[in-house]
This record gives C-alpha cells, sequence and structure tokens, in this order.
C-alpha cells in the first residue's frame, strides 16, 4: 500500500536561482556605480556639454572599456530578466525558445553596436 503525501510536484525550467538572483543584483550594482562615474564626469566637465566635451568623457581607455562592461552587464540583466519572463509566462516550449533565440540574437546584436559606437568615438 502507497501513501500520497502531496501532489507531485511538476519541475520546469533551469531553476538557476540564486545564481540569477545574485547575477542580478551585482550587474544592478555595475550599472548604478557606472552612471554614478558618467554623472561626476559631466557634472566637472568645464563649459557646455557639446560633442566635443562627450568625446573628452570616453577618451580615456579606462572609462570606455568601463562602459563596455557595463553594456554588457546591462545585457546580461536583460538576458536573465526576459528569460524569466518567457519562462513564466509562455506555456509552449517551442515558442519560448524561438523567443529565447530572438532575445539572444537582439542582445549580441545590441552587443556589436556599443562596442562600434564606444570604439568608433
Amino acid at each position: 500500500m502507497s501513501i500520497n503525501y502531496g501532489s507531485k510536484r511538476l519541475v520546469v525550467g533551469a531553476h538557476y536561482g540564486l545564481r540569477d538572483w545574485l547575477s542580478q543584483r551585482i550587474t544592478a550594482i555595475l550599472i548604478a556605480l557606472f552612471a554614478l562615474v558618467l554623472m561626476a564626469q559631466v557634472c566637472f566637465t568645464k563649459g557646455p556639454i557639446d560633442y566635443a566635451a562627450w568625446r573628452a568623457i570616453f577618451d580615456a581607455q579606462w572609462m570606455r572599456l568601463f562602459a563596455f562592461v557595463t553594456a554588457v552587464a546591462v545585457l546580461w540583466h536583460a538576458w536573465v530578466g526576459v528569460r524569466d519572463i518567457w519562462m513564466d509566462y509562455v506555456p509552449a516550449a517551442g515558442l519560448r525558445l524561438f523567443m529565447d533565440v530572438l532575445t539572444i540574437v537582439w542582445l549580441v546584436g545590441c552587443a556589436g553596436w556599443v562596442f562600434q559606437i564606444l570604439w568608433r568615438l
């Protein structure tokens, strides 16, 4: 005789849990830090903020690298959030996979665009 102590739980998705929660917090901190550094750069720039002043802010290689790392953090942050939305609200596995692939293609394209902008300045 078998005793059933509750319904069997259906496990779906990857359940990244703590890793995703932590990556969201770390990338958010990095994004906020970049925003503060950029605001400080703008506040301490003498004269009007025109293209030349904006370009001067990003002339330093460390600032370009920091901006690119922050852009990657934004893309990772977006990936985790959007993937969780697809996992929660798109029940069909095929459609969810299609949406995941579209999201990845879009984010990789955005990363290439950021790289092109930062090193073309």
